[in-house]
């Protein structure tokens, strides 16, 4: 059997087709592993940005369900705010995102 078919029985196997098997791994997922929809994002207008809606909003930019043009203009964020939320969470994790911790995680600028 040729490594192509192996795959495709696995798939068959698993109870989920080539296409399905595409979306599974393309999925947004939330910050405690679970899949994500659109409406899980935070409501329009959040005025309060505790870790999880930080993370919540990174993780539908990365999962496709949301750009990032339309996060900013949802969320009223600049890039770089989104961009810094990226950063802190790929190098520290969710107690990255915790604003009362931005000494320890934030490098200070050159002035």
């Amino acid at each position: 059997m040729t490594e192509h078919k192996t795959r495709s029985s696995r798939r068959a196997q698993d109870g989920h087709s080539e296409s399905q098997a595409f979306s599974l791994r393309h999925e947004a997922l939330s910050p405690s592993g679970t899949p994500m929809t659109v409406d899980d994002l935070p409501p329009p207008g959040t005025g309060r940005w505790v870790i999880r809606r930080k993370a919540e909003v990174v993780a539908g930019v990365h999962g496709g369900l949301i750009t990032l043009e339309e996060a900013c203009r949802r969320y009223r964020l600049s890039v770089d705010e989104f961009r810094s939320w990226e950063r802190l969470l790929r190098a520290h994790g969710l107690p990255g995102l915790r604003i009362t911790r931005i000494k320890k995680y934030r490098r200070p600028r050159n002035r």
